[in-house]
């Protein structure tokens, strides 16, 4: 070691990485009380958004939130520096409405990099880990390349898109990091020596193109919302109501198309350069139109990197073509005939492990005290990789305070089905967070995340005492609103047939509930109570909450509203939800031999043992596994309950 003096030195906690995953990591463990040290390679990177500059969308607004109602940071920060806002999927139904905002890059950078310095418990350095020091299978610190130690209990990896990484722009191949910074060259091999298996993956970014050499008369204006919703349950909503940057929107064609398909033998990824996996659900243009060959078209977006900046960001056209043919090919898009490009798109190559070695709360099965969170783990979007690092944070912290694990089940949260699907199943391919994905996607939307989450942040001491006594006079205003709502009776009138009319909904002859009106789809609570304010208690709806916080009074409106309307969808679900949580509740034992199971196949065998399931539920989930070998399972572990020392 060469550090004499270790008594600076010594942490509970070390997180490697400054993106998005190490930025909720360390916050949580710091506000939890660890004294925790973040080792970033370039400071001047903390929380960068290296491709698309925006926060949320479809099924990422959902995971915003739940970072949010757990006590996280993202959330705040994308309400202070956002440019614009939208919110998607209004066409469908409330479960899949997913919030989006386009970021300022660099604001959101310099916010998130003083919420870090400003943190008790929190210190943030910079430098390259190039060892993690182990004893006896269990962590014992972190040896970076100025050749200081840092001593810990827990390391949390978020290395991002980092490890041996390397970004490519047809033949011309940079060894560095995304957008030019420094890689980790030495971090994957330690990482391997540990018995972890590694895996190469590849994403990319279109270019940036000057904002003044477009010609947006030729695009399509595609204006924020108004009023503009917040992200953060915590966000007054008066706060975020400010002007909003327009965002454009053109197409590909045939002219593009045939460029590229001329072209395509000079991509690094046709020309078998690109050694890693690219992502199926953000393809590159090349991709597009060789996987897509029946689209005349395809959809481009032009969007702000900044307020202060002149760089607009091309998304639709990500491509790691060469710079000549870049050129060409954009300026057959409409608007971008004179375009002058900024930066080169190119794509990125880097290693990330199998999660599949990784337990439920994002922890090493073969090393006490290691975890991994973010791309490091297969994910693609800093959405996905802030909800690992705040529930690897949490769950370091909760062990160190020798306190139970947090998991949220598939039952309970996006975040749960995100980090169930990479340990339980591992990801072949760059992981996106879609609401497919979810089984149970009605109860977990992003309006009602708070009261799915914020009491389990608030256990576990990410949330104060504040805004956990708002949070509960929320909770119990729906619960007492709906409640009412089957109970009120309302009296036809001419101001509510005439509204009724107007909707195409039958008019009233007798007198029926609110829910009952509510239920109807051409209507809702709120039009409803605006119309009858006086079946709204004012002690109820005006009574205030505790100081400091804004009572965003609408959204608690619309939890009574799809509480209402979609009572008898939610209360299925329920349903399924506790046949599932019966599942999880049954624990299989760490030391059992599944090659002893008689009447297991082999292949069910072989995928068990390797993974080594928590749980029934989670062991149904596993490739290869079927329901006859579960039942199997089940029946081996009642035979042995009651003498499981004998397994």
């Amino acid at each position: 070691m060469h550090n004499m003096d270790k008594s600076h030195n010594n942490y509970r906690i070390v997180v490697i990485g400054g993106g998005h995953a190490g930025c909720e990591a360390a916050l949580a463990s710091a506000h939890m009380g660890m004294k925790t040290l973040l080792l970033a390679l370039d400071l001047n990177s903390i929380a960068m958004m290296h491709c698309n500059p925006c926060i949320g969308g479809s099924a990422k607004g959902h995971l915003v939130r739940e970072i949010d109602a757990l006590g996280g940071q993202m959330g705040k920060v994308i309400d202070k520096t956002f440019l614009q806002s939208r919110m998607l999927n209004l066409s469908k139904g409330p479960a899949v409405y997913s919030l989006r905002a386009q970021a300022d890059k660099s604001k959101y950078s310099q916010v998130m990099k003083q919420v870090l310095e400003n943190t008790p418990n929190l210190t943030i350095r910079q430098g390259e880990v190039i060892d993690i020091l182990t004893q006896n299978g269990k962590v014992t610190g972190v040896h970076t390349e100025f050749g200081t130690s840092y001593f810990c209990d827990a390391v949390i990896v978020c290395a991002g898109t980092y490890l041996n990484s390397r970004c490519l722009c047809g033949d011309t191949i940079i060894q560095s990091g995304p957008g030019g910074m420094r890689a980790s060259q030495r971090l994957t091999s330690v990482i391997a020596d540990l018995g972890f298996k590694v895996m190469r993956f590849k994403t990319g970014t279109p270019a940036r193109v000057h904002r003044d050499s477009i010609d947006f008369s030729r695009t399509a204006p595609q204006p924020g919302d108004v009023p503009v919703v917040q992200f953060s349950f915590e966000t007054p909503a008066i706060s975020v109501q400010i002007p909003q940057i327009t965002c454009h929107l053109t197409y590909t064609n045939e002219e593009t198309h045939k460029i590229i398909a001329a072209n395509l033998h000079r991509s690094p990824m046709y020309a078998g350069i690109i050694e890693g996996v690219g992502t199926r659900y953000c393809p590159s243009i090349e991709d597009k139109i060789s996987r897509f060959a029946d689209k005349d078209r395809h959809p481009v977006f032009i969007e702000p990197e900044g307020a202060d900046t002149a760089e607009m960001y091309i998304q639709g056209l990500s491509t790691s073509l060469p710079e000549d043919v870049q050129v060409a090919m954009y300026r057959t898009v409409p608007g971008l005939e004179n375009c002058h490009i900024m930066r080169n798109g190119y794509a990125i190559e880097y290693d990330c492990i199998d999660t599949t070695n990784l337990t439920l709360t994002l922890e090493a099965k073969a090393i006490n005290g290691l975890y991994f969170a973010g791309q490091v783990n297969g994910t693609s979007g800093y959405e996905e990789a802030a909800a690992q690092g705040l529930m690897a944070g949490i769950n370091a912290a909760l062990k160190l305070q020798s306190k139970p694990p947090l998991i949220i089940d598939r039952g309970t949260g996006y975040i749960g089905v995100l980090i169930d699907d990479l340990v339980t199943k591992g990801t072949p391919e760059p992981y996106r967070m879609m609401t497919s994905r979810a089984e149970y996607r009605l109860l977990l939307r992003q309006d009602n995340a708070d009261l799915r989450l914020t009491e389990l942040g608030y256990q576990a001491g990410l949330i104060s005492e504040e805004r956990y006594q708002y949070f509960v006079s929320k909770r119990d205003w729906i619960e007492k609103e709906v409640s009412r709502a089957k109970e009120i009776n309302i009296a036809p009138s001419a101001a509510l047939n005439a509204l009724l009319t107007e909707n195409n909904s039958t008019p009233l002859t007798t007198g029926t509930k609110l829910s009952d009106l509510v239920k109807r789809p051409e209507l809702n609570y709120q039009q409803l109570i605006e119309l009858q304010k006086d079946i709204l208690d004012p002690a109820l709806k005006f009574g205030a909450p505790p100081s400091g916080f804004f009572l965003n009074f609408k959204f608690w409106q619309e939890q009574v509203n799809i509480q209402i309307k979609y009572e008898g969808y939610i209360q299925m679900q329920m349903s399924q939800v506790a046949n599932f949580r019966k599942l999880e509740q049954q624990d299989i034992p760490k030391n059992i031999k599944y090659e002893d199971i008689s009447g297991m196949r082999i292949e069910a065998r072989q995928k068990l043992a390797a993974l080594l399931p928590e749980n029934i539920g989670q062991a149904s989930r596993v490739s290869g596994v079927s329901p006859a070998d579960i039942n199997v399972l089940l029946v081996y572990l009642k035979q042995l309950k009651g003498d499981l020392h004998t397994i």
